[in-house]
C-alpha cells in the first residue's frame, strides 16, 4: 500500500489580464489579504509561494492565466498540542476551520496539569486521523466550566481574519445563562470596567480602574428564584458576564468564583455559548450556528 498524502490547504489565485505585471508580493497582501506574519512562516518552505507550481520571489512580476498558490498551513514542526483522541462534538468543519460544542468541565488550550486533555489536544488527533496539515488556531475561548459553540481555525491566515473580526457585527455570540436571582431591569446593558482582583490569579471584579466591559442582556423568563437570560457581548474580557451578572447581584448558579457552589445541582457556572454567527475567512459566506441549552442547565429551570 502507498503511504497516503498529507492535505496541506492552499490559497490560489488565478492572474486575469487586468492583473499581469503586478508583483507577486501586492497580490499577496492587497488580493488575497494576507499579512506579513502569515507569510513569513510559508515563504521560505518550497511549496510556500508558487507560480504555476515553481517557486517564486514575492518581487517577481506575473503574468495572465498564470496561478499563483500560497500555503495556508503551517510548516511541518510547527509547536502544537500533543495530539490525544478524546470526545469531540463537531458540528462544522472545512478544510478552513472547525465549529464544536464544547463540554463542560474541558479546557480549551493545553495548560499546567492538562496537557492532553483539552479541544486542542482532541482536534490535532481529530486531524492526524484524517492526515491533515491543520494546526489548532482558536477563534476564542469559553471558560473550562462553560459549555456550547467555540470557533478553531486550521491555518494562522483563518485565525487571523476571523479575530479580526471578533467584537464587531461580522462576528456575533450570543449566550444563555441561568442566574440566581431576577436581574432588574429585565433587559438592558451592564456598562461596567473589569480589572484583576488584588492577590489572585483568577478572579476579576468591576473596577473603575478595569478595562471597558459591556454587556446587553435580556430576561427570557424567571423560573422561581432563578432566570434563564440571554446575554451578548461587545467586549471580551475573562469571566465577563460572570462578573457582570454577579455585580447585579444575580451570579450565575453554580458559580464558584463570584456566587455559589450548588454541587447537587449543578456541578458549574451554568453559561452556554448557544448562537454564533460569522463571516467565513476564505470564502466570505456568512454562516451561522445553534447549540441547544445543555440538560444540567434545562435542570435548573
Amino acid at each position: 500500500m502507498g503511504e497516503t498524502t498529507t492535505k496541506v490547504r492552499y490559497l490560489t489565485l488565478h492572474i486575469t489580464q487586468e492583473l499581469a505585471g503586478t508583483e507577486v508580493n501586492t497580490l499577496l497582501r492587497r488580493t488575497l489579504g494576507l499579512s506579513g506574519t502569515v507569510l513569513r512562516r510559508v515563504k521560505w518552505l518550497a511549496d510556500g509561494i508558487t507560480l504555476d507550481g515553481a517557486r517564486v520571489h514575492v518581487r517577481c512580476r506575473v503574468a495572465a492565466r498564470q496561478v499563483l498558490s500560497v500555503r495556508l498551513s503551517d510548516p511541518e514542526g510547527t509547536p502544537q498540542p500533543v495530539p490525544s483522541p478524546g470526545p469531540l462534538d463537531i458540528l462544522y468543519e472545512d478544510a478552513d476551520m472547525v465549529v464544536v460544542n464544547k463540554a463542560a468541565g474541558v479546557l480549551v488550550h493545553p495548560s499546567h496539569g492538562h496537557y492532553a486533555d483539552t479541544v486542542g489536544n482532541f482536534l490535532m488527533a481529530h486531524y492526524r486521523e484524517n492526515r491533515e496539515a491543520s494546526g489548532f488556531h482558536p477563534v476564542h475561548r469559553l471558560d473550562k466550566g462553560t459549555t456550547g459553540l467555540l470557533v478553531a481555525a486550521k491555518h494562522p491566515y483563518g485565525q487571523e481574519k476571523l479575530k479580526h473580526q471578533l467584537h464587531t457585527g461580522a462576528f456575533r455570540r450570543v449566550y444563555l445563562a441561568v442566574c440566581d436571582g431576577l436581574p432588574r431591569p429585565p433587559e438592558g446593558v451592564i456598562d461596567a470596567p473589569i480589572g484583576r482582583v488584588p492577590g489572585s490569579l483568577m478572579a476579576r471584579r468591576v473596577d473603575p480602574e478595569g478595562q471597558s466591559a459591556r454587556t446587553h442582556y435580556r430576561v427570557i423568563r424567571a423560573a422561581g428564584e432563578r432566570a434563564l437570560v440571554e446575554l451578548e457581548l461587545d467586549t471580551g474580557r475573562t469571566h465577563q458576564i460572570r462578573v457582570h451578572l454577579a455585580h447585579m447581584g444575580c451570579p450565575l448558579t453554580g458559580d464558584f468564583l463570584y456566587g455559589q457552589e450548588a454541587p447537587g445541582v449543578i456541578g458549574r457556572p451554568a453559561l452556554h455559548s448557544a448562537r454564533l454567527s460569522l463571516t467565513h475567512p476564505v470564502t466570505g459566506e456568512r454562516l451561522e450556528f445553534t447549540c441547544p441549552l445543555p440538560g444540567d442547565m434545562k435542570h435548573l429551570l
